[in-house]
């Protein structure tokens, strides 16, 4: 009992009240920082979240504009900048201004197609000529609804025709060292093509082969529907040279099997 006195009296002011108790240590919140919730904007009055969330809007709609008047200040030629080049203008110059460009000065703006046609060699001696043959429909056809086409079908036949391009002149004279292998590339690839189709009678071209040509055929692409650009969409053509089929043109299974049934 004297020990429960002596203790009252320590806890027990000289004035005989007892000193204030220290308050209570708030408990860590559930997120573990111990802060009081309500912390950003939602800590704002109803007035103030609505001038923040106005003014964020308006960051974000400034931002989203002045990319699109780069993208469009920077971007070749187009339908959009023919009809609102004023108004880009007007937006860049002249705190924003450019001296730099995202793409090609003149980027691809036709579709180019690569067809062959074959000299065929008959049964009685005589030679004749197959239609043109579109080998980049093959290739399209072989893409669409492929969630995943091969490298081949996408590029193949393209960069051939490009390697040719590049190493020849317009009217179709090597320019360099590396024409004579354009030439047996793109031949190799065309040969490898017509080794699987088949003719009329239901043989494949392959083994009739003599002589092949390919040409390349551009067609520019149309101006959307709603805009008041004319294009001309008549297609162009360059036909490449004759070329006679030698062995090598050939794959080199369809060689291997012709030899094999010649024995």
């Amino acid at each position: 009992m004297d020990a429960y006195v002596e203790k009252d009296a320590v806890e027990m002011s000289d004035d005989g009240r007892r000193p204030p108790e220290d308050p209570p240590v708030a408990p860590v919140g559930s997120e573990g920082t111990g802060t009081a919730p309500g912390a950003g904007i939602m800590a704002l009055s109803l007035p103030y979240q609505v001038v923040a969330a106005v003014a964020l809007a308006a960051v974000g709609v400034f931002a989203c504009v002045h990319l699109a008047m780069v993208f469009l200040h920077v971007a070749p030629s187009n339908t959009l900048t023919k009809r609102h080049g004023e108004a880009v203008s007007d937006w860049i110059y002249p705190e924003f201004e450019q001296n730099w460009k995202l793409f090609a000065p003149n980027p691809l703006q036709a579709n180019i197609s690569v067809e062959v046609r074959a000299e065929l060699a008959g049964a009685d001696g005589g030679r004749r000529t197959t239609g043109w043959i579109d080998l980049t429909a093959q290739d399209i056809a072989a893409i669409r609804h492929n969630p995943m086409p091969s490298h081949a079908q996408q590029n193949q036949l393209r960069r051939a025709v490009d390697f040719y391009l590049n190493t020849h002149t317009d009217d179709n004279r090597p320019n360099g060292s590396r024409g004579a292998f354009a030439e047996q590339y793109i031949r190799r690839i065309a040969m490898f093509r017509l080794e699987t189709l088949r003719g009329p009678e239901g043989r494949t071209l392959g083994p009739d082969v003599r002589r092949i040509q390919l040409r390349t055929v551009s067609r520019t692409v149309p101006a959307a529907r709603w805009s008041t650009e004319k294009t001309r969409t008549t297609p162009s053509y360059r036909d490449l040279p004759w070329w006679t089929v030698t062995r090598a043109d050939r794959p080199a299974d369809a060689v291997t099997s012709r030899t094999e049934a010649g024995r």
